[in-house]
């Protein structure tokens, strides 16, 4: 290992909330290290290269609002941006406001402990590199640690095995029996497009969902011309809205319209795009029966674009509220469905035995493969700070801690690891929010209390055990108040005894972001902070 390297703050990832991380950390006269284990910026959007992958908010909303010229000079080409247009804005972002200088690229975070007698962390990387830091400020992402499936015998297939967060670029399915596993959000995105190239592509579905077509067009030339005048407003709203976007959900409740007013108003909702369905009434993520309605709408719509009934049904969500799982948002899935070389299986009944060298069995067929996909999502929320071998206060590990269950305080700090932020972590509106908006909250919050904390010679703080307790019983109380526990979904975490953690916060951006403001007045309320006179008195016993 090197000599440590002396900085204020070493920053986990080179996504969204790094690069923002490291640009208002210099801004504020800290020095900060980003380090990211990948050959280049963007994170999920670096490592998420697989066919037909593309956002489901807005490409103007899903951007950065701290700096007014980067927002007009940038052009989006797309109502919905695909993959390579959002690396290039971030790589436009790293480069134009200097920031590779500060990012090591290939270099993975392998360890991270807390010094209590200097309260400091000592970071380690895979490359021998360590880093002596007062913050380590995890910016890893909430969806960028790959979930890998417990299929049989996958060790025993000769094809060539793709993860869809791990895409080769080099893959050709042209022509080939390709077997695809997963139907979630990245799995709808990988199908519309692998279905025109494979000779045959069957599907391997476990649990349907609802999804809406995307309605994505070409934005016109003029079109951000016409919406930067306000741009202010437009983004103040987005900040104080429930889900972190321009616009709200509509006034209402879905079983107080009658029959033919509510479906137009679902038809509308559906031609909206992305989440539009789920805004079409403001009471359909708590209130079962306007739910259901919508719930209805969908399924209808489902048989009416699919051609062949038997696929239909295999398709069409039941059991759980529309919206409890991830909605996701499709771009040619239906019209896939319909292609003579798209096969569908539902693994719950018909399920699969083993994966021989070339090909999938079930207990009713086999099916040819020369590829396999796996589109099985990511250990959501908390994996990628698993993933690191963490230790705060008297030596505790973070994987330990989070065996019962992820916690944290606002998502920000966990009671035992001082000077540790986790940018949209467990406790946090992150993935229900346009996580964009969450992630410039947090990151302005961060460097708010570290410039508090240098001002006020307070080097240490953290959370206390009865705010993070009240927190997250408060963020579960609020969760249970909606329809969003109905449903087994990678929102909720699992302990280590098998009960169940609903991770994001559901009451909203604007009420988070107000409770987060409110903390940092009363003096970081529910943290402890330690004066520079605590820790020499703690250094000289040590």
């Amino acid at each position: 290992m090197s000599e440590a390297r002396t900085l204020d703050a070493l920053i986990v990832g080179a996504g969204f909330a790094g690069l923002y991380m490291l640009h208002k950390l210099r801004q504020d006269g800290f020095t900060a290290q980003v380090v990211e284990k990948g050959s280049g910026v963007g994170g999920t959007w670096f490592w998420n290269r697989y066919p037909g992958a593309r956002c489901d908010i807005p490409s103007i909303e899903y951007s950065y609002s701290f700096d007014a010229e980067l927002e007009a000079e940038w052009r989006w080409s797309e109502r919905y941006a695909a993959q390579p247009e959002i690396l290039r804005y971030l790589e436009h972002v790293a480069e134009r406001f200097d920031l590779m200088r500060d990012i090591a690229l290939e270099t993975l975070v392998t360890s991270a402990r807390w010094d209590e007698g200097k309260g400091r962390w000592l970071v380690e990387t895979d490359g021998g590199d360590a880093f002596d830091v007062q913050f380590l400020i995890l910016a890893t992402g909430a969806l960028s640690e790959p979930k890998q499936p417990d299929i049989p015998g996958l060790e025993n297939f000769e094809g060539q095995v793709l993860h869809s967060a791990m895409w080769d670029d080099g893959a050709d399915l042209a022509g080939k029996n390709v077997c695809h596993f997963g139907t979630g959000s990245t799995g709808i995105q990988v199908v519309g497009e692998v279905a025109k190239a494979a000779k045959q592509l069957t599907v391997f579905q476990r649990t349907p969902n609802f999804a809406v077509p995307a309605g994505n067009h070409p934005l016109p030339e003029d079109y951000l011309e016409d919406l930067l005048p306000r741009y202010p407003e437009l983004r103040e709203r987005a900040r104080t809205s429930p889900l972190g976007w321009f616009h709200g959900a509509w006034e209402g409740s879905a079983k107080a319209d009658d029959a033919e007013a509510r479906e137009e108003r679902l038809e509308k909702a559906w031609k909206a795009g992305t989440t539009g369905l789920l805004q079409a009434y403001e009471d359909l993520l708590f209130d079962e029966e306007s739910n259901s309605y919508a719930a209805d709408f969908a399924r209808r719509k489902i048989a009416e674009l699919v051609d062949n009934p038997e696929k239909a049904r295999k398709l069409t969500p039941h059991g759980y509220p529309i919206g409890s799982r991830r909605l996701c948002t499709e771009v040619n899935f239906y019209e896939a469905m319909n292609r003579d070389n798209v096969a569908l299986v539902d693994v719950r009944e018909e399920p699969v035995v083993t994966v021989t060298a070339h090909s999938v069995r079930t207990d009713k067929g086999e099916y040819p493969a020369d590829v396999i996909i796996l589109a099985t999502g990511f250990d959501a929320c908390v994996g990628a700070i698993k993933a690191i071998d963490i230790r705060g206060r008297d030596g505790r590990s973070i994987r330990d801690e989070w065996d019962n269950g992820p916690r944290a305080y606002l998502g920000l700090a966990v009671e035992g690891f001082p000077n540790m932020f986790t940018i949209t972590g467990p406790g946090s509106p992150s993935v229900l929010s346009n996580v964009v908006v969450s992630i410039e909250q947090h990151v302005e919050w961060v460097a708010r209390c570290m410039v508090d904390m240098r001002d006020a010679g307070q080097p240490v703080i953290e959370a206390t055990t009865e705010a993070e307790t009240a927190w997250m019983e408060h963020a579960h109380e609020v969760a249970h108040s909606t329809l969003f526990p109905r449903a087994n979904s990678w929102y909720q975490g699992q302990t280590k005894d098998g009960r169940q953690v609903f991770m994001p916060y559901v009451g909203g951006v604007g009420a988070y972001r107000a409770k987060c403001e409110e903390i940092a007045a009363n003096g970081y309320e529910g943290f402890v902070l330690r004066g520079t006179d605590e820790m020499q008195q703690k250094d000289a016993v040590a």
